[in-house]
């Protein structure tokens, strides 16, 4: 069941990439970096569309993959890669374009840095990659001692800055606006996909909200005894984590539980281990 969540979780992730690229990138040519960044250019310099290119290029990458990490490159990586580069080709044929959706060009550097990001992170919260340049990351790391980051940085820096050449001074203004948007807006959905909320609940009903929390939700709790300095009173302090679209039925169920409850509701961007994300 898990493996199927991730695969339809990286699907949509692909899905969501090839939008943003073929309605919104490669028609305005915005070369933000990546394999998408040098089929867009490369496109525009030959007869080969944007598609093909994309797809040359991570076959190429998955390729050399193989030969210097091995198998051990994953299939998710394949199958993100190839999911993606197919479903551009076939957008392509499906929907051809000529020209952009709109004469905003910003509005449509929005949607581009917008959709790919939430794709990208779809597909990196599946714990996968989409392939591309990030195989080259991989391969930097291995066998040279460069900062991986800061190369990979450089070589879509060069990519963005092609399209003043290629395109012109506003592409190329735009190209490297959504190269340093990209990043940010990618942590910040990732940020957002894995928030959590922390519970701290000090109550005198302990037996049965860590009941509603252990056979409902299925989370873990821990318990401390406490005892209020002002009442001098005895208490229990439930320690739980959930998940967001849960929080709001704990909530509910402890006021229903114990009305009188104090309770403490943090946010966190990341919870790692048994239910939650691996380490």
């Amino acid at each position: 069941m898990k493996k199927l969540k991730q695969f339809f979780v990286m699907t949509m992730g692909c899905v969501f990439l090839a939008i943003g690229v073929y309605f919104f990138k490669i028609p305005n040519g915005f070369a933000t970096g990546g394999v998408t960044g040098i089929g867009t250019i490369l496109a525009k310099l030959t007869p080969i569309s944007a598609g093909i290119w994309i797809w040359v290029l991570n076959v190429a990458l998955l390729v050399l993959g193989f030969i210097f990490l091995g198998r051990g490159n994953g299939i998710k990586t394949v199958y993100c890669s190839m999911l993606y580069s197919a479903l551009t080709y076939i957008l392509e044929i499906v929907v051809p374009l000529t020209e952009p959706l709109s004469n905003q060009p910003l509005l449509e550097l929005v949607y581009a840095m917008l959709l790919t990001s939430i794709g990208s992170a779809f597909i990196f919260n599946a714990e996968a990659s989409s392939g591309g340049t990030d195989i080259t990351a991989l391969i930097l790391k291995k066998y040279t001692s460069l900062d991986v980051g800061k190369a990979l940085l450089a070589v879509d820096f060069v990519v963005a800055a092609s399209s003043f050449i290629v395109f012109d001074i506003q592409t190329g203004l735009f190209s490297l606006l959504g190269l340093f948007a990209k990043a940010f807006i990618v942590d910040a959905v990732i940020d957002n996909l894995n928030t959590c909320k922390y519970f701290v609940v000090i109550t005198d009903k302990r037996e049965e909200i860590s009941t509603f929390i252990m056979d409902t939700l299925k989370h873990g709790v821990t318990v401390a005894s406490v005892v209020g300095e002002y009442t001098k009173q005895d208490k229990a302090m439930i320690h739980t984590v959930c998940k967001r679209v849960e929080a709001i039925k704990l909530r509910s169920k402890i006021k229903e539980i114990d009305p009188k409850a104090f309770v403490i509701i943090t946010t966190s961007s990341e919870i790692i281990g048994r239910g939650f994300r691996g380490v």
